[in-house]
């Protein structure tokens, strides 16, 4: 009579692991993220179970803002509370710093208030930590992108991928004068001295923010973002009639953000 040899969890938990490390996700090509790089990722968004899709990436925005309370800031206005510090919205924060970037990313550990070694930083040390790409680079792997979004923790990396145009990616960039925004795109904007222009690119690493598109409406954009305010935001931003954000001498229409590029997701679905 044979008997049957059970494993221990553990073994098959870690058997699990090398499989699904040395498997090209059906997401997109294996070249564009290392071995192993996105093993910590459920496997929900990591085979995917659906095709990417620009719904999934709205409603993981709006699901998150919501989480936050749905705080709008306003031109000029700041908001009267710190929701990264918050129990339960701390620890959301991390989850986007431990879910957005690659396994092994050193500020994989952060979190809305400790640095990697889970030490409370002041909040005089917040910049060093702003995890507004973090939070694209969540929405993104959760709904699905795979292996083809340049996930880092610094906006610039991604902006540059897309206006070099990358084989494989799902992200290109283009002109605020020529091409309008639709729901689920990026629009982005430089936080350097002098604001970067659109021919400016591609460029070295350089301080911006970028938010994803949630709505479309004569005359105004809905967008949501991460750490604005130390929040999860929404902003309303101003375009022309034809949804630009910009004219066609290239002057922003907004006069508070000074969008250089508009970064078209090409989804799946």
């Amino acid at each position: 009579m044979l008997t049957r040899r059970v494993l221990p969890a553990g073994l098959l938990l870690g058997m699990a692991l090398i499989i699904a490390s040395c498997a090209a996700p059906s997401g997109g090509p294996s070249s564009l993220g290392s071995a192993g790089s996105d093993a910590h990722i459920p496997l929900y968004a990591r085979v995917p179970y659906q095709p990417f899709s620009r719904e999934a990436a709205i409603q993981i925005a709006y699901r998150e803002w919501r989480a936050f309370g749905q705080p709008v800031v306003l031109p000029h206005t700041e908001l009267p509370f710190d929701n990264e510090r918050a129990e339960g919205l701390w620890q959301r924060v991390g989850d986007y710093w431990w879910l957005g970037l690659s396994l092994g990313d050193r500020d994989q550990g952060f979190t809305g208030m400790h640095d990697q070694n889970g030490r409370i930083f002041s909040a005089a040390e917040d910049e060093n930590f702003a995890w507004s790409a973090a939070f694209i680079d969540y929405v993104m792997r959760m709904a699905g992108a795979g292996r083809r979004f340049p996930y880092s923790s610094t906006h610039s990396d991604y902006i540059n991928a897309a206006r070099q145009g990358g084989s494989g990616l799902v992200i290109s960039a283009h002109p605020p004068e020529s091409y309008a925004p639709q729901r689920g795109d990026l629009i982005c904007y430089s936080r350097t001295h002098r604001p970067m222009r659109y021919a400016e690119l591609p460029t070295g690493r350089f301080p911006g923010h970028c938010d994803l598109v949630v709505a479309t409406r004569p005359g105004l954009l809905d967008v949501i973002g991460g750490n604005v305010d130390n929040s999860v935001s929404m902003k309303h931003v101003p375009v022309t009639t034809n949804g630009l954000l910009a004219n066609p001498d290239g002057t922003n229409v907004d006069p508070d953000n000074a969008w250089f590029v508009v970064l078209r997701v090409l989804y799946d679905r």
